[in-house]
């Protein structure tokens, strides 16, 4: 939603905004953009359950690149552009919010935390699309807002509260709505049971847990790491394709337990490409998950490998 090209270079002036004003006129660009495709999203979803993550990636991701201004910044000097001051303000605004690792620093719950006026307009576009769509009488069958990253309770009752002041002043009922969270982090499945106290669902975002669980950078060591470890007989496959069930694995069924012994009946499910994995679907039905959720080519093999596990479930049990 935020890449499209009527929307990155808002999304850039609102990341490269100095103070909060600025931060808050980009955003205010943003909103009814984001209103409208919820509105479209809820009308195509009519009768139908719908989570919506608020936003996640790290913000180099919408951020200039900086080779690029470097080298619009050295051409504009070497030919004396009337750019060049506006790029050396950008540049020195890009280098200041560069991150050593941006997949482990101010993304998910914390840029939410530390800049609330983002999720605040997430979560306003959210009802008022709802309200909107509702009004012209299709509206999905569940709505639920998911809060990525929390790692501490403090963080999702700090959000929550937030979420649902927003709610009241789009007066939108709270009873219309579930607010959960993605628990990707080890210390998240550790302290699921105070977690779920707060939390009206669970979905787990397994590729950030296995980077997290085993040190391992999806985007580096598919192509140098995993090979030689296959061949070394220390992996079988690639954990980010079938999930480690001793590892990663464990930690799923220790949130899964620890979440449900706080709030009965707690809805678990999966965010990622294991949920598009026999194998790893198959451990999700052994672990209690309720569903898992994929990308949409490979939804087929989801739905295949989930019956299965379901019948293979019953013949164990004798049904």
């Amino acid at each position: 939603m935020f890449m499209a090209a009527d929307r990155q270079p808002k999304m850039q002036r609102m990341i490269m905004a100095a103070d909060e004003a600025g931060r808050r006129a980009a955003l205010a660009e943003l909103l009814p953009l984001q209103q409208s495709d919820f509105e479209g999203l809820f009308e195509a979803m009519e009768g139908l359950p719908v989570t919506i993550r608020l936003l996640d990636p790290p913000l180099h991701e919408f951020m200039p690149s900086r080779d690029e201004l470097i080298e619009q910044l050295t051409e504009a000097r070497l030919t004396g552009s009337h750019d060049a001051d506006a790029l050396a303000h950008t540049l020195e605004r890009v280098r200041a919010l560069s991150e050593g690792d941006p997949m482990l620093g101010t993304r998910g719950v914390r840029l939410g935390l530390i800049h609330p006026e983002i999720y605040e307009m997430q979560a306003r576009a959210i009802f008022r699309a709802a309200a909107a769509v509702r009004a012209r009488g299709r509206m999905p069958s569940r709505l639920e807002v998911m809060i990525p990253l929390v790692a501490f309770a403090r963080e999702l009752t700090l959000t929550k509260e937030m979420i649902e002041r927003v709610a009241a002043e789009e007066s939108f009922a709270r009873d219309a709505f579930q607010i959960g969270t993605m628990i990707e982090l080890p210390r998240a499945c550790l302290r699921a049971g105070e977690i779920a106290a707060h939390a009206e669902f669970f979905s787990f975002g397994t590729n950030d847990l296995t980077q997290t669980t085993i040190g391992f950078s999806r985007d580096d060591i598919e192509g140098r790491i995993v090979p030689p470890y296959i061949d070394s007989g220390i992996l079988e496959r690639s954990p980010f394709g079938t999930i480690d069930e001793d590892g990663v694995g464990e930690l799923v069924r220790i949130a899964a337990a620890r979440g449900r012994a706080a709030r009965a009946g707690l809805e678990l499910g999966v965010c990622g490409e294991h949920g598009g994995d026999p194998d790893s679907v198959r451990f999700f039905a052994r672990a209690g998950l309720d569903y898992v959720s994929c990308s949409p080519f490979r939804v087929p093999i989801a739905r295949v490998a989930a019956a299965q596990a379901v019948l293979g479930s019953h013949e164990v049990q004798g049904v």
